[in-house]
């Protein structure tokens, strides 16, 4: 593994916002292991206080996610050319960020209904590690390698990892692997970036919350930021792959009695037939929302409006 030296100072950053550290160097000169001075005597504080300092903190992070947005539109366009070219979307990361990316892939099915693969959240440790904390997983670059070759990663995949601290050797071994196998790579942390992070990677995102209202404790300020940040590109690049038609989740298919009455609301906000007709529709088109809107715009049975739909890269927006 290349020596990842952290880099002594960032890039550029808000005066407004940079975070507060002691005068005297740190011992770590990771970002997300400082001490913050705003909540060094939290011990001492009222209820009150402590969930008023936590929520003062939180406030950083928006912003910080902000001066991201060029690095987090990269990434989407890197997402979308992924699937694009039939790769997928592959999330790594271990503790509080391998959990973030395995929720955020998990979502994608239901809300989606993309394929079980088309996004992944691959976590040191494995299953195991999603219930109960297996810290010592994140040790072994070697796991992470051997994660991309069980996953067969090629050039059409984009390999998205994460980790606060920039450091896991886990999620490092993973990126080095996919390179191997031809796969573009990004780096999601929550620190300062190492120069060679920063050479290796197609795009490096860095929204620089500050030191944790507990020091170290990186499933919290980082959390929500990594959180949000994955929100941002999962959701961005469905929008850009027609699986959103305006605002609404046009590709939802109808499993249960809720997603039944959301597929029913969209025919009827989108097409402005009745209820019984929308439920009609849907129940022709085997409960996919996209095919039932195309069905009745279009004039097609359900087979036709799938054709013409997969003519048109899966977007509504593009058929006539």
């Amino acid at each position: 593994m290349p020596d990842l030296k952290l880099e002594a100072q960032p890039t550029v950053m808000d005066p407004a916002r940079k975070p507060q550290t002691p005068a005297r160097p740190p011992l770590d000169a990771r970002l997300t292991e400082q001490r913050n001075p705003r909540s060094a005597r939290i011990d001492q504080m009222a209820t009150l206080e402590i969930v008023d300092l936590i929520n003062s903190e939180d406030r950083l992070v928006a912003a910080a996610v902000s001066d991201e947005r060029e690095r987090i539109a990269r990434a989407v366009d890197l997402v979308v050319d992924a699937f694009r070219a039939g790769g997928r979307l592959i999330y790594v990361g271990a503790g509080t960020s391998g959990r973030l990316g395995v929720l955020d892939a998990s979502e994608m099915p239901p809300t989606y209904r993309t394929e079980p693969d088309m996004v992944q959240g691959v976590m040191a440790g494995g299953f195991e590690a999603l219930l109960r904390a297996q810290e010592g997983a994140e040790d072994h670059p070697e796991d992470g390698a051997a994660a991309m070759d069980e996953r067969s990663v090629d050039q059409r995949d984009f390999v998205l990892g994460i980790a606060a601290s920039g450091t896991t050797p886990y999620v490092h071994g993973a990126l080095a692997r996919a390179r191997e196998l031809g796969a573009r790579t990004g780096f999601l942390l929550c620190t300062y970036p190492a120069e060679e992070i920063l050479r290796t990677h197609d795009v490096v995102i860095a929204p620089l919350v500050g030191p944790e209202v507990i020091t170290g404790s990186t499933r919290m300020k980082a959390g929500t930021a990594t959180k949000m940040v994955l929100n941002m590109i999962s959701t961005a690049a469905m929008v850009k792959t027609g699986k959103v038609y305006g605002n609404l989740m046009v590709d939802l298919q109808v499993t249960c009695q809720k997603l039944q009455d959301r597929g029913e609301r969209i025919l009827i906000d989108t097409l402005g037939v009745s209820r019984d007709e929308a439920t009609r529709l849907l129940d022709a088109a085997g409960g996919h929302v996209k095919t039932a809107i195309v069905m009745s715009r279009l004039g097609l049975d359900a087979a036709a409006a799938r054709k013409r739909l997969e003519e048109s890269g899966g977007a509504i927006g593009g058929l006539k």
